[in-house]
């Protein structure tokens, strides 16, 4: 869902500083919605200024997430999905995917950001089978423990979990703790889906993260990590990981690398290989 960024108190969502940029906006507008504000596309032109190809991210993130949702769809029993900074509304959301293979199937959406509340609470006005809720996701308590998602979520039976493009924004070392937290409650049979801005400590492409999360962490954000394959690995503790297309054998990949939809013509750029995508089933 696009529209134009407001341009007056009244059309700002209660809860909303436009002042401070966000990060669902500016993800929001490199995949081509309008709902920001100056402060947001600030932001974004100081990364597009120093990594031109950056808008790679977002995409691949985007694309990952589609393909995760459509292969769980398909090819599981699943039909109970949480999906934790789910960020602003676009094409092809969570439910759109999994309730097209199943229209049983439940999602909740967890977010704190007022903008993604107000649009996301106003798209699923007429799904019974989606909701959306506010609590802080770096606090698994407060997820896991909310009213909304204990009654329409089954932690009893496997579910989907998704964290996609979420703990990168999480400052410090508290990132496998807070997943630790996340799939001590899940089920047996249950998957996480999982990425993360990626360093893959190989000199040209960590130079690229570098200048990224320099724009991220030291400005007005304060935080966007990149981090190495074994740091975001410990953030999956006891899960097995799913392989990740035809030649690679299980483990972590650049998201546009995670079964992709047919064969690349065109290489990936270096921004593109510097967001990684997991998929992983608690035995």
């Amino acid at each position: 869902m696009t529209g134009a960024p407001p341009t007056s108190p009244s059309q700002v969502p209660v809860g909303v500083d436009p002042t401070r940029p966000s990060i669902a906006r500016i993800y929001d507008g490199f995949l081509g919605g309008k709902d920001h504000y100056e402060v947001d596309r600030a932001v974004m032109r100081k990364i597009n200024e120093a990594v031109p190809e950056a808008v790679d991210i977002a995409r691949g993130n985007r694309g990952f997430l589609n393909r995760a949702c459509r292969f769980l769809a398909t090819q599981t029993k699943i039909d109970q999905y949480l999906d934790c900074g789910s960020g602003l509304p676009t094409a092809e959301n969570t439910h759109q995917i999994v309730q097209r293979s199943n229209p049983d199937s439940r999602v909740v959406y967890v977010d704190n950001d007022p903008v993604v509340l107000a649009h996301g609470r106003a798209l699923l006005e007429e799904n019974e089978n989606v909701h959306m809720v506010e609590a802080d996701i770096f606090t698994p308590s407060t997820v896991l423990g909310h009213e909304v998602v204990r009654r329409h979520l089954d932690f009893a039976q496997p579910l989907v979990l998704l964290h996609v493009g979420t703990l990168h924004h999480l400052e410090g070392d508290g990132g496998p703790e807070v997943m630790r937290e996340y799939i001590d409650a899940l089920a047996p049979g249950s998957y996480v889906v999982f990425s993360h801005f990626y360093d893959p400590q190989v000199p040209e492409l960590t130079e690229v993260a570098k200048r990224i999360e320099d724009i991220l962490v030291h400005g007005p954000m304060g935080a966007g990590r990149f981090r190495t394959r074994d740091e975001i690995l410990a953030m999956l503790p006891g899960l097995e990981i799913v392989k990740p297309n035809a030649t690679t054998d299980p483990g972590l990949v650049a998201c546009d690398e995670w079964w992709p939809d047919g064969p690349r013509l065109t290489p990936l750029s270096k921004a593109a290989r510097c967001i990684a995508g997991v998929v992983g089933r608690k035995p």
